[in-house]
């Protein structure tokens, strides 16, 4: 049985992915600033801006699973949300590189493209994006995500420890289903995300299989659905929200995601199976 401690498992992601790790044999400790509401793992209270904790709940682990964070842009003061964002990954990635650690996965986000909190109408350069697409937010969350990336390379690069760095789209609880009939027909709706979503179980079973896969180095990944949230096919979206996005880099026919999951499909082998139609009713 491995062990793995998983950040803020208290939090919208954190049950599925703890859920994912137990069923899968795995010993679990969730790393939070809060209790649960559901107790599925031990728990322990941990300040991850606190080095010397850090050090404290990962010893004796073989894997770290990094979700804690302020999860969005705005909700606190952006230098508050920078320096929670970035010192909480560096210390995780400190600690675990010095303590032996050979596998950590990070959260990051599809808001380190910047489209997300764009304050200046900032559109895509292609769709679907894909991991190559340049980054560009204007906040300091999606900045925290790019330096949290640059930090995942940096201590490959000196303990060649794997670091795969998870670019999630919006995280959909199963719970969360019931909201989509407010927007699934307006294509002003979530435009920012370009309306991606992830099941919180697909994602975490990505989590999962980047922990068990071999030879990744340090890599960035988009985690998102095979569809949109939306109940307008993909080409009618961009047409009425981005008519000046010209560059499509694969023909769009029907309900596909735009954010490009290809590269995740393929290393980890992954495929997501929840799709938002089986549980909406049309």
């Amino acid at each position: 049985m491995k062990n793995v401690v998983i950040t803020g498992g208290s939090g919208l992601l954190g049950p599925a992915v703890i859920k994912e790790f137990l069923e899968h044999d795995y010993h679990v400790v969730n790393a939070d600033i809060k209790h649960p509401k559901e107790a599925l793992c031990k728990t322990v209270i941990t300040d991850l801006t606190n080095l010397g904790e850090v050090y404290g709940v990962l010893a004796g682990a073989d894997a770290v699973v990094h979700l804690a964070a302020i999860p969005v842009a705005y909700s606190h003061p952006n230098e508050v949300t920078f320096q929670n964002n970035v010192m909480s990954t560096y210390n995780i990635l400190e600690a675990a590189g010095n303590l032996g650690i050979k596998k950590a996965v990070i959260s990051s986000s599809e808001s380190s493209y910047g489209i997300c909190f764009s304050k200046q109408g900032l559109t895509p350069q292609y769709v679907p994006i894909d991991e190559d697409h340049p980054q560009m937010p204007e906040e300091s969350y999606g900045l925290s995500k790019i330096v949290n990336e640059k930090t995942a390379d940096m201590i490959y690069q000196r303990k060649g420890m794997q670091v795969v760095s998870m670019r999630l789209g919006n995280v959909i609880s199963p719970e969360m289903y019931k909201n989509f009939p407010n927007f699934i027909h307006d294509p002003e709706q979530r435009k920012t995300i370009l309306w991606s979503y992830i099941d919180t179980r697909d994602a975490a079973t990505a989590f999962r299989l980047a922990v068990e896969t071999d030879g990744l180095g340090s890599v960035a990944l988009n985690i998102a659905a095979d569809d949109t949230s939306m109940n307008i096919e993909s080409k009618q979206l961009m047409e009425t929200c981005f008519p000046t996005v010209k560059d499509f880099r694969k023909d769009l026919s029907g309900f596909e995601t735009l954010l490009n999951n290809e590269k995740a499909k393929k290393l980890l082998n992954w495929k997501p199976i929840h799709k938002w139609r089986n549980y909406v009713e049309l």
